[in-house]
């Protein structure tokens, strides 16, 4: 098989730089390891960004986002019983995100590649990225039992933290940085209506815990527990339990409970690549980055990953220039760092590590106590949770 550019994994990023390469006259083939099924039902991110909204909707794949999804102008911080308010459009110029699941970004991008774009091959798996260094580079892959061989000029890694683009750049090229935090996030579904319309962060003696959605009538919630933590060891009543005691306020506000039909735990940990380019092969999303959810940015983060190349291999089909190109790392880095710093506030702003002092506590709520009364860091918090800029 031969294309222009070849792209490992069906993930938001990946199928959406398929979208966004079909709509700038780029031909593209996506090769994904799992089926369809798989890809269409994991569960992942929740919360897009103004420019992710934003891009979706130019790129042709906004509307049933824009139908069913859920336009959120703010968020609540919780702290010592107390509420506060974040609003979104008032502190950046209007504004917001909206609360559509990952898993629904995917339906709507493979069902737009399947009726338009290039081939989007699943039960694909990638085996290696040959020849990055060339003006030829190709992946060996393995589909329906036998191997292939994919002939690219490029080929964008979209293919997760665990995948093979990355294995190819070699090692004494290449620089990581890594934090481990020592808690998860217990997470559930729940078949009950949110009992907030907005996401709320709640910081507590008792770890964090945050209130979030997935629709009207299912709610996604998430307890801070120790890393390594067991589902198991956790009954329905106990979380709802705990959710209640971190969750609670001085008014009347009331967590409502329903029957839980899922339950995870979500590691937590910060990783950069550096760089996210080598030769003709480029990563993008978790293949050169992730951050802990705290902040909401990792599907974010892929996105503007793939707009940038996309942007940049435009410009150079165009112009005959691989300025852009050449500047992607850099270009990427540049936001991914901001996302990083962003979602490392953000997680030690409301966690609390097993070995927190009283010190370090007062600190924490200092911090929330001056998002609350200045409008300055509050200003900085809502930029950040929106989104920095692409490019």
């Amino acid at each position: 098989m031969r294309t222009t550019v070849g792209i490992i994994g069906a993930g938001p990023a990946g199928l959406l730089l398929a979208r966004l390469l079909h709509n700038a006259g780029i031909d593209s083939v996506v090769l994904e390891s799992r089926d369809r099924a798989y890809v269409e039902q994991r569960q992942r991110a929740g919360i897009l960004e103004q420019g992710t909204v934003d891009v979706l909707r130019a790129a042709g794949a906004g509307e049933r986002m824009d139908r069913e999804g859920l336009r959120h102008d703010g968020i609540e911080l919780r702290f010592d019983r107390r509420r506060h308010r974040v609003d979104f459009p008032e502190l950046t110029g209007g504004r917001s995100v909206m609360v559509y699941a990952q898993t629904e970004v995917c339906k709507d991008l493979i069902a737009l590649q399947l009726k338009e774009g290039g081939p989007l091959l699943f039960g694909a798996e990638a085996l290696a990225v040959e020849g990055a260094e060339t003006d030829s580079p190709r992946v060996r892959f393995r589909h329906e039992g036998r191997e292939d061989v994919l002939e690219c000029e490029y080929v964008v890694g979209c293919d997760g933290f665990w995948g093979v683009a990355r294995q190819a750049i070699p090692a004494e090229l290449t620089r990581t940085f890594e934090r481990t935090y020592p808690f998860g996030w217990l997470g559930i579904l729940a078949d009950v209506p949110p009992s907030h319309d907005e996401l709320v962060y709640a910081r507590h003696d008792r770890g964090f815990a945050l209130l979030s959605m997935r629709s009207p009538s299912v709610s996604r919630l998430y307890l801070q527990v120790p890393e390594a933590t067991d589902t198991q060891e956790w009954s329905d009543e106990a979380i709802w339990d705990e959710l209640e005691r971190r969750l609670e306020t001085a008014d009347d506000w009331r967590l409502e409970r329903g029957p839980i039909t899922q339950k995870s735990v979500t590691p937590m940990r910060s990783y950069v690549h550096e760089p996210m380019r080598h030769g003709r092969l480029f990563l993008a999303g978790d293949a050169a980055h992730i951050v802990p959810p705290t902040g909401a940015k990792g599907l974010n983060l892929a996105v503007g990953d793939v707009v940038t190349f996309a942007r940049a291999l435009s410009y150079e089909k165009e112009t005959g220039s691989a300025e852009r190109l050449d500047a992607y790392s850099e270009t990427c880095l540049r936001r991914v760092w901001q996302a990083e710093r962003f979602s490392y506030d953000m997680t030690t702003l409301l966690h609390r590590a097993p070995d927190t002092t009283a010190f370090e506590d007062r600190l924490q709520l200092a911090r929330l106590e001056r998002i609350a009364a200045s409008r300055a860091a509050e200003t900085d918090l809502a930029e950040g949770y929106t989104g920095f800029p692409f490019g």
